[in-house]
């Protein structure tokens, strides 16, 4: 299965985290400006009817890939707003992960020796508790309601089973395990990303060819679809199981 490679970046990302940390660490002493990788904003919709945003942005530095996302509810008489701020080098190893609610709580997720350490703070004055993982680094953070995760782990998917041949990607259809972290639910889970192929979805009235990939872990199902024309940019998601639709702006 061939698709065409929008852009540079989007070749690098799909030819390895690695390949831009080389580039960038023979000039450490000079250190670029961070790069905008992508931005924008997910709408949520739980039967048809939209019930939060999620506005994030993914910027490449020098030795890091730094991804925010802020998630605000928009319906209910006290709407919660919570956000994120994940860090990992561009190999893909974790440098931290923190998370906070506007209600009160917080939590950090960081390396500790050769695995994985959560700090969580129930409120600010409590005293923080911790919990080891005996997971490696380089395991993803998937958290609840940022969909801005699943389109890092898609990169880091299609790094793995794509190939430059000719101009274009040459992608295996071979689907790929991941051990991931779900710090708010403070668990580790297997997933399983499965590249579908080329599919016509309509979006907000207009019909679009993008490409279908299934997220798949012991108790849920989710369709996704990213614009391989575009960096591979995530456009859809659906999980049928709770009637929700996210839908990029």
């Amino acid at each position: 299965m061939k698709f065409h490679a929008a852009t540079v970046w989007a070749r690098a990302v799909l030819l390895g985290f690695a390949a831009l940390a080389a580039a960038h660490a023979a000039d450490k002493k000079n250190p670029s400006k961070p790069q905008s990788v992508d931005s924008g904003t997910f709408g949520i919709f739980v039967k048809g009817q939209r019930v939060a945003n999620e506005t994030f942005t993914i910027q490449q530095e020098n030795d890091a890939r730094v991804i925010k996302s802020q998630l605000k509810e928009i319906v209910g008489s006290n709407p919660a707003s919570q956000k994120s701020d994940l860090e990992i080098t561009p190999t893909g190893a974790l440098l931290h992960y923190d998370w906070s609610q506007d209600s009160g709580g917080s939590l950090s997720v960081f390396p500790d020796n050769d695995f994985l350490k959560e700090r969580i703070l129930s409120s600010a004055s409590a005293k923080p508790a911790e919990q080891a993982f005996l997971m490696p680094s380089t395991s993803a953070i998937l958290d609840n309601n940022f969909f801005v995760h699943r389109e890092v782990l898609i990169w880091r998917f299609l790094a793995a089973v794509c190939k430059p041949e000719n101009g274009s990607l040459k992608c295996e259809q071979d689907p790929g395990e991941f051990g991931v972290l779900i710090p708010q639910d403070r668990t580790s889970i297997h997933v399983r990303l499965e590249l579908i192929g080329k599919e016509r979805v309509t979006i907000r009235g207009a019909e679009r060819e993008l490409l279908r990939l299934n997220l798949k872990g012991e108790s849920f199902e989710w369709a996704l679809w990213v614009d391989d024309k575009d960096q591979f940019k995530l456009i859809r998601a659906s999980i049928p199981a709770d009637n929700t639709e996210v839908v990029r702006d």
